[in-house]
């Protein structure tokens, strides 16, 4: 199975979206202080960063 550029960048959007609900879950439902604050925030950058991963296959 060969892995290119597009593939990569596929299978680390797709971690990236995982961790990112993950981390926004464990914010809104398991720590309910200031750190889920820290949590959701987080989770919303690996969201972002997601989307830049995944608007930059087929460019690289």
């Amino acid at each position: 199975m060969g892995m290119n550029k597009n593939t990569i960048l596929g299978w680390a959007t797709l971690i990236m979206i995982l961790m990112g609900l993950l981390l926004i879950g464990l914010g809104a439902f398991r720590y309910s202080d200031v750190s889920g604050w820290g949590f959701a925030a987080v989770g919303v950058g690996f969201l972002a960063n997601a989307w830049v991963f995944s608007s930059l296959k087929g460019r690289l």
